[in-house]
């Protein structure tokens, strides 16, 4: 993305404000376009149409709502999605993005919704044009989309812009609740302010150097706009610098993984990226004739996340993708989650990253370094139990404080001071954010090891979950990265390890009782652990967040009822 502004901490009271100003200064501009099936310019947007169909929305929210009405967006991968987040923020109404229901997939597709739409008690559903009459039909039969006022946005009239009444908006009014990964049981909605926005927004324009961009620099986009590493990482960010950013959907990714650096490559892109599933993808399914075409050279930062970081999966994909012009000083590892709005750490943009061997048993692992805090925010390694900052290299729950700190989950008093209001015990120090992640810091730099509920605890010795995954995915081209779970689960009065896999869809012939005993092999010579049971999945059917992580939580629950959807040879 290339910029009018250097990186300036901004003093506007939202990101409304500036898209009214470059609206108002520069209506032509382009600041969005959609690519159909990856490929095809199929929308564009400029600020002034932007700013238009913005007023519009807010127009006939404010028609029949108040200012701190929640409204749920319920849009496919497109640019109405960002009318209509806008449109919200015009009103002074708290948006609410969630993830489109799969019509055709599932039997009862909007039931995902009805947990998320119970908590926030919407006042209206803003609509795009293809779940319209699904959302309407689904209406008659459940309450939760019955409620609240179902409004077509693509349906409304622009010259309703001219009804739209302006707003007083703080930084401390709330923008959006977040919704966390996998929360659609017992939802819980992070409070965004429209402070919180731009703070984060402008620590990332300062760590990704979207100010010394070239003339042509963009941004690339494929990640789902209703997960904040899209909404606040992308979307948000083009408007905050001046964009602009081309966007594709997550499902032409997944179909068809050189749709995304072809777009990197044809608009010669400063800035995408994505977790490590993406970059796997790429390496495992894009040809050496796709390749021959690709201009990776003005890729700048390459952002990773949204899980711990795989040494491995970025050697792969320089090893596959540097004769393109790929830089492996281009990956920029980065650590966040929704309750700091996006961002949290990063290192130096133009280093290469910092790996760190791991001291493990099977020799094959290595931590990759996730930088350090950015302008106000502070970041410490707390022991979770005695709640005393740990001391260097040595592993605690990662807290953390500052101005991207969100406000807290929506109606959950308790939990909000749980999470929200830790201080360490030793210095009194706070309040931070506890993440709920494991890391430690090494030489100021952060080094991410896993998720606190996740971690395996087997006859007191505690087992990083991703590491017993990793061994397990070298066993067999058949089991592709990110497609399995190694959790515990209290059998006969004792905690025992469970292995879920997924088999590849283009597997048909396997020997599974051999594949389990060499799964069995390499998890006791690596790990010193006996697997009690180890499932085979159908490709596909392993549950996962908006943002490709694997539920492991929600594999263990699903083994437990015996929910799981095993492999045979005929699936």
């Amino acid at each position: 993305m290339s910029i009018g502004r250097a990186a300036v901490a901004p003093t506007e009271a939202s990101i409304a404000e500036i898209l009214q100003s470059r609206a108002a200064g520069q209506p032509d501009r382009m600041i969005f376009c959609f690519l159909q099936d990856g490929e095809v310019e199929s929308e564009r947007l400029t600020y002034g149409e932007l700013d238009q169909r913005a007023r519009a929305i807010a127009a006939e929210l404010q028609q029949t709502g108040s200012p701190g009405d929640r409204a749920v967006l319920i849009y496919p991968p497109g640019l109405e999605f960002i009318a209509a987040l806008f449109g919200c923020f015009y009103a002074g109404v708290i948006a609410v993005p969630v993830y489109p229901p799969r019509l055709g997939l599932t039997i009862d597709p909007f039931r995902p919704l009805a947990g998320i739409i119970g908590d926030c008690e919407p006042s209206a559903l803003l609509v795009g044009q293809p779940f319209v009459e699904p959302v309407q039909t689904a209406a008659a039969s459940m309450v939760e989309l019955s409620q609240p006022r179902i409004i077509p946005s693509e349906s409304l009239d622009v010259a309703r812009a001219t009804e739209w009444r302006p707003m007083t908006i703080s930084r401390e009014t709330i923008a959006l609740l977040q919704y966390t990964s996998g929360s659609t049981g017992h939802p819980r909605g992070v409070m965004v302010t429209h402070g919180n926005i731009l703070e984060n927004e402008f620590v990332i324009q300062l760590v990704f150097e979207h100010h010394t961009a070239a003339e042509m620099g963009t941004g690339v986009c494929w990640l789902p706009f209703y997960h904040d590493m899209g909404l606040i990482g992308n979307v948000l960010q083009a408007v905050y610098v001046d964009g602009p950013c081309y966007l594709m959907s997550p499902l032409d990714l997944l179909q068809r993984p050189i749709r995304w650096l072809e777009a990197i490559s044809r608009y010669r892109a400063h800035s995408s990226g994505g977790p490590n599933f993406a970059y796997d993808l790429c390496v495992n399914r894009i040809t050496d004739e796709q390749k021959a075409g690709l201009d990776l050279s003005h890729w700048e930062l390459a952002a990773i996340g949204a899980e711990p970081v795989s040494a491995e999966v970025m050697n792969r994909f320089c090893r596959a993708f540097e004769p393109c012009g790929f830089r492996r000083e281009a990956f920029y590892p980065c650590y966040g989650l929704a309750e700091a709005t996006l961002f949290v750490s990063g290192g130096d943009k133009n280093a290469a990253p910092i790996i760190r061997p791991a001291t493990k048993s099977d020799g094959e692992a290595a931590l990759v370094g996730c930088g350090h805090p950015w302008t106000t925010h502070e970041l410490v390694i707390a022991d979770p139990v005695t709640k005393t900052e740990c001391s260097v290299n040595t592993v605690g729950e990662i807290w953390f404080r500052g101005p991207s700190v969100a406000a807290g989950y929506w109606r959950r008093e308790q939990e909000t001071a749980e999470s929200f209001g830790a201080s360490l015990a030793d210095s009194g120090r706070g309040p931070f954010l506890r993440t709920g992640d494991l890391g430690f810091l090494d030489d100021g730099e952060l080094f991410v090891t896993g998720r606190l509920k996740d971690l395996i605890v087997i006859r007191g010795q505690n087992h990083y979950p991703q590491d017993i995954e990793e061994t397990v995915a070298r066993q067999h081209a058949a089991f592709r990265p990110q497609t399995g779970a190694a959790f515990s689960g209290l059998i006969d009065d004792e905690e025992r390890l469970i292995i879920v896999q997924e088999i590849d869809r283009r597997s048909r012939r396997l020997d599974l009782d051999r594949l389990r005993a060499d799964v069995r092999r390499a998890i006791a010579d690596g790990h010193q652990l006996q697997a009690h049971d180890i499932v085979f999945l159908r490709n596909g059917t392993i549950p996962k967040t908006t943002s490709g992580k694997v539920r492991r939580h929600e594999c263990r629950q699903k083994y437990l009822s015996g929910q799981l959807s095993q492999w045979t040879p005929s699936t």
